[in-house]
């Protein structure tokens, strides 16, 4: 009689404790829904309204600042940039008048 090859115990154990792990971060990277930071929120209304990034980036070169980074954060544009002093800094604005948006302290 022919047997069929078998794997310790403790093989197949690790192997489906493994899977399970592999299984259960896969699910909870793929659920967890991004998070506005909380700093500031804009009633910004339809994107169809919102006026272009470039226009806020050019806003803020005129001022002197060095733009590192705009994105999207709780409906308002988040600026991550140097002032015109050298300063770094982390401001909201509002995506339809681009003015400045106070932030909650941290």
């Amino acid at each position: 009689m022919i047997c069929p090859v078998q794997q310790p115990k403790q093989v197949f154990i690790v192997r489906k404790t493994a899977a399970i792990l592999v299984f259960a971060a896969s699910a909870g990277l793929t659920t967890l829904p991004s998070f506005a930071t909380g700093l500031a929120t804009c009633d910004s209304g339809p994107k169809s309204s919102w006026q272009a990034v470039e226009t806020l980036e050019k806003q803020l070169k005129e001022k002197g600042w060095t733009i590192r980074r705009i994105k999207e954060d709780g409906g308002c544009y988040e600026v991550y940039a140097l002032t015109e002093k050298g300063e770094r800094v982390e401001a909201y604005f509002h995506p339809v008048t681009l003015a400045p948006v106070p932030t909650k302290p941290r």
